[in-house]
């Protein structure tokens, strides 16, 4: 039988550990608790994305070009762009993919395009080769719940695209000396 002095020697690394493993055990729930406090707080100091609180319209370029004596320009087109930005909305310009060779005989992409007309490529949209952009503006338009500039009507694109029969919908237009003048509805600025 061991004495008492022997056995203290194992009895008090046993409580020691348990004692540790019981700290250890409490540390963690104490932590767990606060861990989703911690991750609330993390995510109140991100700041938030700003929402886009601009207000578009969707303009049919290739149509637009044609605006000003029934010639393809971009200057045409860039009248339009100022006219549009004076009502305080932000343009969005689809082409057809050939527009570059109506008026400059070779292939433009969105970038040249927007040079051209004076604004960001990211306003700036070209449909691809064989397809018509009359479906990608009226989709964009759609997505983004404005109208349209132009002076096509999309007959054959109303079943798809139904807003477009919508009074206010599509913004007729002209260009005279250079000037856009754009048909608004009483509402649309």
């Amino acid at each position: 039988m061991p004495k008492a002095d022997e056995a203290a020697g194992p009895l008090f690394l046993l409580s020691s550990v348990t004692a540790l493993a019981a700290l250890l055990i409490w540390m963690r729930a104490a932590f767990a608790a606060r861990l989703p406090k911690m991750r609330r707080r993390r995510r109140r100091r991100r700041p938030q994305r700003p929402v886009d609180q601009r207000r578009w319209v969707v303009i049919d370029g290739s149509n637009v070009m044609f605006w000003q004596d029934e010639t393809p320009s971009l200057t045409t087109v860039s009248a339009v762009v100022g006219e549009v930005r004076k009502a305080g909305l932000t343009p969005l310009v689809w082409f057809d993919a050939n527009a570059g060779y109506k008026v400059a005989d070779r292939y433009m992409n969105p970038r040249d395009l927007s040079r051209a007309i004076g604004l960001s490529p990211k306003q700036v949209r070209v449909a691809p080769k064989g397809s018509p952009a009359d479906p990608l503006l009226l989709d964009d338009a759609a997505k983004l719940a404005t109208g349209v500039v132009s002076n096509d009507r999309y007959r054959d694109w109303a079943a798809r695209f139904p807003d477009v029969t919508r009074p206010g919908v599509l913004v007729r237009g002209r260009v005279e000396g250079g000037a856009a003048l754009l048909d608004w509805p009483a509402a649309a600025h």
